[in-house]
């Protein structure tokens, strides 16, 4: 691969860098490009032995103007076309958090018992937490087994954003919760 291409957009929780490759959505970064261009620098070249990034508004446009109606509140799910990269354990665990519905959180273990590695609840929080498409792949909707607002990328205020944006009241953490069944993979 030659380069990867991004662009950065405005939201309602702050700047965001938006990358691809020409399969489709790879990464999305929370702040400005100039912040963050060592760190994704650094991830495609693990995962596309490159460390070029241009400018490429046409590539990405789809992915702008689809998360510009979700901050809007015109759009509770996503059609794109994604070229995740990740271990076989990530990709499990990322395929879950795409299941779990707009508005409605789960927590780790839920997670867990989605990929069939119900005692695997650290390993589903590392995964979550090296989720290249934040917002795309909800790993915001997922919470603490007590209800807690647990650890997120983007910061637990950015996490608090989005969930309030998607309807979730939290001062009553349990409301919208949903069984594990209902995020299941298979």
């Amino acid at each position: 691969m030659a380069h990867m291409s991004y662009i950065e957009i405005e939201s309602l929780i702050g700047p965001l860098v938006l990358g691809a490759t020409e399969k489709g959505l790879c990464q999305i970064e929370f702040g400005r490009f100039a912040d963050v261009a060592p760190k994704l620098q650094k991830w495609s070249e693990r995962w596309f032995q490159t460390r070029e990034w241009r400018v490429d508004m046409p590539m990405l446009k789809e992915t702008s103007d689809q998360l510009k109606q979700y901050f809007a509140g015109d759009r509770t799910q996503f059609e794109l076309q994604l070229d995740l990269r990740g271990t076989s354990f990530q990709l499990k665990v990322w395929q879950a958090l795409s299941r779990i519905p707009y508005g409605i959180v789960c927590s780790y273990k839920d997670i867990g018992k989605a990929v069939d590695s119900v005692k695997a609840v650290r390993a589903v929080g590392g995964a979550n937490n090296r989720n290249p498409i934040p917002i795309i792949v909800p790993c915001h909707r997922v919470i603490g087994a007590n209800g807690t607002l647990v650890g997120y990328g983007g910061g637990l205020d950015v996490k608090t954003c989005l969930l309030q944006h998607e309807g979730y009241k939290i001062e009553n953490k349990e409301a919208l919760r949903r069984e594990p069944d209902e995020v299941r993979t298979r």
